[in-house]
């Protein structure tokens, strides 16, 4: 996303939340856990102290040359929270690491708008800077946007376990392992990175769930000095908000859930969501570009021709410039990557027609932006946490023989994703820490919180959201007739629906549909 313009940032906004990946290669689902939880013994939270980081936010704008606003002040500051909530005495911390942003022009301020972006693994630090640029103004105007990184993530206590080396191994690796060797080989490195983990974090491990991270937020809540909450989550942060409305509803004041996850839904039947989603969402791309005729660059047939490329990257793959082979993997990783949002669908043609004539740099540089994988070959912590999270929230009830059946059984369902979404659940079969389910069920006390659904989601598809709604109880769902990854604050209408609740508790009428555009 580098050299983008800062008008080009606010069209951008789903990219920026490109939360809750799907399961690609050896990546274990990001929901479907199910618990119960005791309630929290007290534990006493002071006031943050917060000092100027203009500079930090320059860095997070500094991929889209353009430098933080004049109109708003960032300032950062550390909130010290208990690595265990059901223990909270026994004095072990994590550090999690908050930014606040705020309008010169705030006037009849609310309070602080918390944001998640999702993930799990995503900074909810970059998206407040990223937002301060993109919301719009009447909710920048009224609150303080408040970001933080969860636990485990990126500026609180990075979780960092998996080798660049076994990410490349882990991303390159063919989608569909078909011979017997190939599949064992394939849970041998899934095995192999998870215990990596378990040896460098041990007991800690199961302290990074989404549970956890939940009581974190009822501990910013109170460091920032609001009363009640006000939230907004994207993908993955629909599942944090979910687990906080269950476990503080009479906390909240206004939550909206964006991108919803169905926190009843088991990993199995939550990797099958994602393998429908992205077949349709890959149709809806492919229509696209038949519907230019001449100027669909890969052809009338564009799921044979992705057919056609992947099967040519298993028996020659290209090469790129840094030497790495251009496998199957990592083309399906970058098609992914740009289904989560229309406007990446004429890179994707692009890089995709490139790479069927041996140039693999358009393809590679949309999976390396989903990767986090920069120019040197070195990754963020994204997909450590995200598989750390993923598994502590897991049940534990599926197994590799469960993935091996399934990937036959999706090849044929779900052509070109379903082997994929099937086998990305062995990372959590062959989890080796304990596992912390997040609890499920209604957020009785809560006030009406809104759920927004995309009809076209790839990621969350559309029907998680009345699931998600009907489980809390209290939700009220909003649809957005729309293609991509989360809604807001996308279109007129969605975003007047969503900034009224938001600054007036207006609730928006049951049944509301936004055209797409």
């Amino acid at each position: 996303m580098r050299g983008r313009t800062v008008t080009a940032i606010v069209a951008l906004i789903a990219l920026l939340l490109a939360g809750c990946a799907p399961r690609v290669t050896w990546m274990a689902p990001t929901n479907g856990a199910r618990g119960s939880s005791s309630a929290t013994p007290p534990v006493t939270v002071g006031a943050l102290t917060w000092t100027n980081c203009h500079s930090e936010a320059a860095k997070v704008l500094d991929q889209f040359q353009v430098r933080p606003p004049a109109a708003i002040t960032y300032d950062c500051a550390t909130l010290h929270v208990p690595q265990d909530w059901h223990n909270p005495g026994n004095g072990k911390t994590f550090d999690i690491a908050l930014i606040r942003a705020r309008s010169s022009r705030q006037h009849d301020r609310i309070g602080s708008l918390v944001i998640n972006p999702g993930g799990p693994g995503e900074s909810g630090i970059d998206i407040a800077v990223e937002l301060s640029l993109g919301l719009p103004a009447d909710v920048l105007e009224r609150f303080d946007l408040i970001g933080f990184d969860p636990r485990g993530v990126s500026r609180s206590e990075a979780v960092k376990c998996f080798t660049d080396a076994d990410l490349d191994a882990s991303f390159a690796a063919d989608p569909d392992p078909q011979s017997q060797a190939d599949f064992d080989a394939y849970v041998a490195l899934n095995r192999k990175m998870d215990n990596e983990c378990q040896t460098k974090y041990g007991d800690e491990l199961p302290l990074f769930s989404t549970e956890q991270a939940a009581r974190d937020m009822e501990a910013i809540r109170v460091g920032v000095g609001d009363p009640k909450l006000t939230y907004l989550g994207f993908s993955y942060g629909t599942l944090l908000g979910a687990t906080y409305a269950q476990l503080f509803p009479k906390s909240i004041r206004a939550m909206v859930l964006d991108g919803a996850v169905d926190p009843t839904a088991g990993p199995i039947s939550a990797a099958e969501g994602q393998a429908k989603g992205f077949a349709h969402a890959y149709d809806d791309f492919a229509a696209d570009c038949k519907a230019k005729g001449a100027g669909c660059p890969i052809g009338p047939d564009p799921k044979a021709t992705l057919a056609a490329i992947l099967d040519k990257a298993r028996k020659a793959p290209a090469t790129a410039s840094d030497g790495r082979k251009v496998t199957a993997g990592w083309i399906l990783t970058g098609v992914f990557s740009a289904l989560y949002a229309k406007e990446r669908w004429n890179g994707l043609a692009n890089g995709l027609a490139a790479v069927n004539r041996g140039d693999p740099k358009g393809i590679l540089a949309l999976a390396d932006d989903y990767a986090q994988r920069n120019a040197s070959g070195h990754y963020a912590n994204m997909f450590d946490i995200f598989n750390t999270v993923s598994c502590d929230d897991d049940p534990g009830t599926e197994t590799v023989d469960q993935a091996r059946t399934l990937q036959s059984d999706w090849r044929t369902r779900y052509p070109i994703f379903g082997t994929s979404l099937a086998i990305g659940l062995i990372s959590c079969a062959v989890w080796p820490a304990k596992h912390d389910p997040y609890p499920t069920g209604r957020a009785v006390g809560a006030p009406p919180i809104v759920v927004v659904g995309t009809t076209n989601d790839p990621a969350t598809p559309y029907e998680q959201t009345a699931k998600l709604a009907n489980m809390l109880g209290v939700g009220h769902v909003v649809t957005w007739q729309g293609e991509g990854h989360t809604a807001y604050p996308q279109t007129t209408c969605i975003r007047a629906a969503v900034d009224a609740y938001l600054i007036n508790l207006s609730v928006p009428p049951d049944g509301l549909t936004c055209p797409p555009r």
